[in-house]
């Protein structure tokens, strides 16, 4: 069985869904919402994080190893909490957030005792996982430890996933993002962009020139996703998901169709098939509240 370490930030979540009055605790965070997505489906899957030393953060680790995670490359901060955010969702399922996350654990991790060891152990990953995100809540020596990792992992054989997750509050300008972004394309094989993002970002308008500008990069397999209008896979041809949902809320849908568009390339199926297990995944996950729904009989 394929190892697979996905590395980021994961955070409370509070949310409070459409008509309703009282807020639920969960948690969430883009590669970790990828990451127990495929820990259910039963891959090998570690998570690469630091959290807080609060006893709300204590219980995170036993939630996701019932889900069936690796928690050993967690590590706790002394001094730190866990990042918190707040989601609401609309009459269409569309959601707004609300962000603590500005002295969050996570932000140190390349920092704290035990992350020599920590990455020791993810180099040896079969692939590693990691978004704009996990580079924009890090400093500078700590972004470039982490493209550091993702360069050991592809020269031991292993693949590298890359989404490029872009939340402009997390920058200090856009330039600063798209040097990231770009740095972090030439580390990957398979790339795993989002049309408005791209757009947001760097003005490109349409799935072609997305591709064009990643597969450019080195990243020859990029999976432009478009939402409801599916995916553009790396070669042009565009995969629509079977039919289309009205959205309970849209939380982790992107990270879900990473999810499912990974595991199945892990097992060998084309590219089609898995952007088909991607859309699959991330219909089951937009249906039900919370950017990681409770886990039901499929």
């Amino acid at each position: 069985m394929a190892r697979i370490v996905l590395v980021g930030e994961a955070m409370h979540e509070l949310l409070q869904s459409r008509n309703a009055r009282n807020w639920a605790l969960g948690y969430g965070g883009d590669t970790l919402n990828t990451a127990i997505h495929l820990a259910r489906a039963g891959h090998d899957t570690a998570y690469l994080t630091a959290i807080g030393s609060d006893p709300l953060s204590a219980t995170l680790k036993g939630d996701w190893a019932a889900d069936g995670l690796d928690t050993a490359l967690i590590l706790t901060h002394p001094h730190r909490s866990s990042g918190l955010y707040a989601i609401k969702t609309d009459a269409a399922g569309e959601r707004s957030f609300s962000y603590w996350r500005d002295t969050s654990a996570a932000r140190d991790m390349f920092a704290l005792p035990g992350m020599s060891e920590a990455l020791a152990i993810a180099e040896q990953a079969d692939m590693l996982g990691f978004s704009l995100v996990s580079l924009a809540i890090l400093p500078p020596d700590g972004r470039s430890a982490l493209l550091a990792l993702a360069r050991k992992v592809s020269a031991r054989g292993g693949k590298v996933a890359f989404d490029g997750n872009y939340r402009p509050r997390l920058w200090t300008h856009p330039e600063e993002a798209r040097k990231a972004r770009d740095a972090a394309i030439a580390c990957a094989d398979i790339g795993l962009p989002t049309l408005e993002d791209e757009t947001l970002l760097s003005g490109e308008g349409d799935a072609d020139s997305v591709a064009a500008h990643w597969i450019g990069l080195g990243c020859t397999e990029t999976v432009v996703k478009l939402g409801a209008a599916g995916c553009r896979l790396a070669h042009g041809t565009v995969i629509v998901p079977p039919k289309r949902l009205i959205p309970f809320d849209t939380s982790g849908a992107g990270d879900a169709f990473n999810a499912g568009y990974l595991a199945a390339r892990l097992q060998g199926l084309p590219e089609a098939e898995a952007a088909a297990a991607g859309h699959a995944l991330a219909g089951w996950t937009i249906m039900r509240p919370g950017a990681i729904p409770a886990r039901n009989e499929r």
